[in-house]
């Protein structure tokens, strides 16, 4: 399996997102690939947001090593899933694919976590933040491996 998250400058949410997924897959020796990416080229290259890194470094994950990319049209070839974060960064990566089966890797990563809003909220403008996007991918990854680990 090879899960793509994205957000929108790949220093948030994406990223807190790769770092849940990979740290679980470790512990339960699974094969699976992930990755994350932003729609937009403002970080490409950057190291996570430093609240980000905090949060994370607080659940015992180092995200430090990450580093942004923007998300391309090539990701539909690579990947078989693409989590988004949000309905913005839905509808940018819909408007990139280039048929139905490019369409149908595509989901919004709260679509695991039943009962919740529908998007992951921005924690960039608002630092309290950080934490309940750590609360609702933890979630989010957990149903995640559960309905694709089979």
């Amino acid at each position: 399996m090879k899960v793509l998250f994205v957000c929108l400058g790949n220093i948030c949410r994406s990223p807190m997102a790769e770092g849940l997924l990979r740290d679980k897959i470790q512990k339960l020796k699974l094969d699976w690939e992930v990755d994350s990416a932003g729609t937009g080229p403002w970080h490409v290259g950057e190291a996570p947001d430093s609240r980000a890194q905090v949060t994370m470094l607080e659940h015992g994950i180092d995200i430090s090593g990450l580093r942004g990319r923007q998300f391309s049209a090539k990701d539909f070839d690579r990947y078989d899933l693409i989590l988004t974060m949000d309905d913005s960064n839905y509808r940018d990566v819909l408007i990139m694919a280039r048929n139905e089966q490019d369409r149908q890797k595509l989901r919004r990563v709260l679509e695991f976590y039943p009962g919740s809003s529908i998007e992951v909220p921005d924690p960039y403008w608002n630092s309290d933040g950080f934490e309940e996007v750590y609360r609702l991918l933890d979630e989010a990854t957990e149903r995640l491996i559960g309905q694709y680990r089979k």
